[in-house]
């Protein structure tokens, strides 16, 4: 295959991509911005809310929506793969029921807006820039050979959480009172993006080997990373060294490069090409 044809191919997954995600507004939100979900429901038609914890409510919301990225499988010739196993990547393989060498990697990404800030939001984590993204043949923690992909892409939402004043997880409501509860969540935007556009030059977790993304919301939707000016190929080269580069400080003390401005210098690659925005975003985090 062409590196025209993969690029051809990659546009196509995402504008169907994004086309899809444009409809699922009506299936989670009610009228007046609420989830949709409001809690679990027993054999008798008892109901339980859901607690606002980010790990419960991005669960649930991809159970949500999972019918509908079937439904969109379909209508464009796909067949949807699971990971074998908890924790790999990506959480969902679309192949071509067309040409099985068609693949493209979405994973799910969902976070809520900060409150004292709501331009801002928590951020995600884009996956591992360890094994499987170093070794672009390797099978580990990877569903297919990193390589295989012709894309890398996010299906992200973002949201609000209800004030925590409005929700009393400890009170069980019946069937009549559905109506009645507060949603956990609400007022959600939907967006596609590769996940080298979002992508920051931090780790976003921890001591893990995640990559980090941006967290300013309005350059999340409309992909304006800090590599946005580079490339993918500058954000491959930059996470699979991450870490890795030694300089020497100012005082002779030898150092690892972990952020893009040095690596930038470091490669002889012009740093204003980060954006100034970015840069001041990244000060806030």
């Amino acid at each position: 295959m062409t590196v025209d044809n993969r690029k051809a191919l990659k546009v196509e997954f995402r504008q169907q991509l994004t086309k899809f995600v444009g409809s699922l507004m009506t299936h989670v939100s009610t009228d007046n911005n609420q989830w949709t979900i409001k809690g679990f429901i027993d054999i008798f038609r008892t109901i339980y809310t859901i607690s606002a914890d980010t790990k419960i409510v991005s669960k649930i919301l991809e159970i949500h929506i999972f019918p509908q990225i079937l439904q969109f499988a379909a209508e464009y010739n796909y067949r949807v793969v699971l990971t074998d196993h908890q924790n790999y990547y990506p959480d969902l393989t679309f192949v071509s029921t067309l040409d099985d060498s068609i693949k493209f990697a979405v994973d799910f990404k969902t976070t809520y807006r900060r409150p004292d800030n709501p331009q801002y939001c928590n951020g995600f984590t884009l996956g591992s820039h360890g094994e499987y993204f170093i070794n672009r043949s390797s099978k580990k923690n990877i569903q297919f050979p990193y390589s295989e992909y012709l894309g890398h892409f996010c299906l992200g939402i973002i949201y609000s959480r209800a004030v925590s004043e409005d929700i009393d997880e400890a009170r069980l409501f019946v069937l009549d009172q559905l109506q009645s509860i507060v949603s956990v969540i609400r007022d959600f935007q939907f967006f596609v993006c590769e996940k080298w556009e979002i992508a920051s030059d931090r780790s976003g977790s921890g001591n893990t080997a995640n990559i980090g993304s941006i967290d300013n919301i309005q350059d999340i939707l409309s992909g304006n990373g800090m590599f946005r000016a580079l490339g993918e190929e500058v954000f491959d080269d930059y996470w699979m060294n991450y870490g890795k580069i030694s300089i020497l400080d100012d005082t002779g003390k030898e150092r690892k490069i972990r952020n893009l401005k040095e690596f930038m210098e470091y490669k002889g690659i012009d740093s204003t090409l980060i954006n100034a925005r970015t840069r001041r975003q990244r000060s806030k985090a």
